[in-house]
This record gives structure tokens, C-alpha cells and sequence, in this order.
């Protein structure tokens, strides 16, 4: 099987971008913006998308620590976060050799059950532990992840896409 032909050759990522990327998307879950059911998790979207795309960098003990940052944060019975991330990037790496064959879209397609897992696994965490339901808005955070993918791949790839060289010389 070989690969689309308009499909183009990327740079290595840089790992500081990489980490920025992921601190970034964490200093944005700690905006203060109120407890809404349906915002999108920002660090699970950026796990998803380097567990995808550099599943060795970014794994699931790193997840496990974005978790436990955002159990702290939110105050949340310690480890829902964290199980929920691990989950999340264990899904992700099982499909990250075959999730790239996708365009844009149907990746998105194919990583909205993840984002959905991860939410339900916090929610049945939060309602066993005796916490109210706190809607049934909580289901349109995974679709907003979901719908945010070709947002967050146009930005997360923008440093590694090669400019279009017009040398004859070198065809890649």
C-alpha cells in the first residue's frame, strides 16, 4: 500500500514544539472559564494528536501526568483525569499508524469515539463517586474535540510541512 501522492514529506518535529504545544494546550484548560459541561478539553485533543503522530515521544505515562495535572487543577477525585487520558492515548496509539491514511476529515471521524470514551469514562468516574450529572450538554465537549481535529492538524504540522521545492534536481 503506498501512500497518496499529493501527500507531503514532513520535517522531523522539533520536541520543544512538541512540549509547548502540550503545555499550551494545558495552560488553555486552566483558563478561568467556569466548570461548562461542554468546552472542549484542549489536552486531551493535543495527547490525541502527538500520541498519533509521535506515539514514541508521547505515550501514555505522559498522559497520566497531563491527568493528574488537570485532577489537581479541577480538584477532581484524584486519578478520573488520568484515566481517562491513559485510556485516550492507549487508543490513539493503537491507530496511529493507520489513522494517517485518512484525510483530515475522516481522522476526525475516526478519533470522535475516543474523545467520547474519555469523556464518559470521567463522567461514570464523577457519578459513582457521587457527584451530580451534570448534563446532557457534557456529550457536545467530545464532538467539539472532534470537530477541532483539522484545526489543531493544520496548526500542529504547520512547523513540519516542507516548503514546495521547484529544484529539478530533487524530486522530494
Amino acid at each position: 500500500m503506498m501512500r497518496r501522492s499529493h501527500d507531503q514529506l514532513l520535517l522531523p518535529v522539533n520536541p520543544l514544539f512538541m512540549w509547548f504545544s502540550l503545555v499550551m494546550a494545558l495552560l488553555i484548560n486552566l483558563l478561568p472559564l467556569g466548570r461548562l459541561p461542554a468546552m472542549p478539553d484542549m489536552v486531551a485533543l493535543a495527547l490525541v494528536f502527538w500520541n498519533v503522530h509521535q506515539s514514541r515521544r508521547v505515550g501514555v505515562g505522559v498522559a497520566f501526568v497531563f491527568g493528574v495535572m488537570m485532577d489537581v487543577h479541577q480538584g477532581a477525585l484524584l486519578g478520573q483525569h488520568a484515566l481517562a487520558y491513559t485510556l485516550l492515548a492507549y487508543f490513539a496509539i493503537s491507530m496511529h499508524r493507520r489513522l494517517p491514511w485518512f484525510g483530515v476529515m475522516e481522522q476526525a471521524l475516526h478519533v470522535a469515539p475516543l474523545f467520547v470514551v474519555a469523556h464518559v469514562v470521567v463522567l461514570v468516574t464523577r457519578l459513582i463517586t457521587g457527584d451530580v450529572f451534570p448534563g446532557w450538554t457534557v456529550l457536545l465537549a467530545p464532538m467539539g474535540e472532534a470537530a477541532l481535529w483539522p484545526v489543531a492538524s493544520l496548526l500542529l504540522l504547520a512547523p513540519q510541512r516542507r516548503a514546495p521545492d521547484p529544484d529539478e534536481n530533487r524530486p522530494l
